[in-house]
């Protein structure tokens, strides 16, 4: 016998809800082009937001954290998230949704995970992209300029992602999985975290 839900329940549909996922990974894990993708296939007006393309807009002085972290990049990382969480609420409050993207560290929720459900709210639903060190370390070869990141440095934020494991974050191994699959997969990862979503 089928499953209704109760009388005056709303059933939500993950494809129709304004949703804001965030979309966490290390360099090279493919979020940009995934979180691109993904806005531009849904049913729904949906807005991608990139954190490095927000930090980018300052064009003279921008502080490279390619060149060492310090107390100027943290500054331009933190005013960059403020100021995509501002817009990430500005379309929900007008029915927009919106998927963010960022190289959130588990080691630093403060100002990782913390910073983003500040500014953006609790109805965030973070999601971890996490594909195997060899793969990031070829997709991060195909990158150019600032983006690109040396091979040690790479596998030094991969490493530091690996604590997401046993988060209870959803984390998607996408190692194996085109742009299209990897857009599908997380369709399915938003639709069961608006159903329950996770602790964090």
């Amino acid at each position: 016998m089928p499953q209704h839900a109760p009388a005056g329940t709303a059933v939500v549909d993950a494809s129709q809800a304004a949703v804001a996922v965030l979309l966490i990974g290390p360099a090279g894990a493919g979020k940009t082009t995934v979180a691109r993708h993904w806005a531009d296939q849904r049913r729904v007006p949906t807005a991608h937001i990139s954190l490095d393309d927000v930090r980018e807009w300052v064009r003279s002085g921008f502080a490279n954290p390619q060149s060492g972290w310090n107390d100027n990049s943290e500054a331009q990382y933190r005013l960059a998230r403020r100021t995509c969480g501002f817009a990430a609420r500005n379309f929900l409050a007008n029915g927009i949704s919106c998927i963010l993207d960022d190289a959130v560290f588990p080691d630093r929720p403060v100002v990782g995970l913390g910073g983003w459900k500040r500014h953006v709210g609790p109805g965030l639903l973070p999601v971890v992209i996490l594909p195997g060190l060899e793969i990031v370390l070829e997709r991060n070869a195909a990158r150019s300029g600032n983006r690109r990141l040396s091979d040690e440095e790479v596998a030094r934020i991969h490493g530091r992602m690996a604590g997401w494991y046993g988060s209870g974050l959803p984390i998607i191994d996408n190692s194996h999985y085109d742009v299209e699959t990897t857009a599908r997969v997380l369709d399915e990862v938003v639709a069961r975290s608006i159903a329950s979503p996770p602790n964090w």
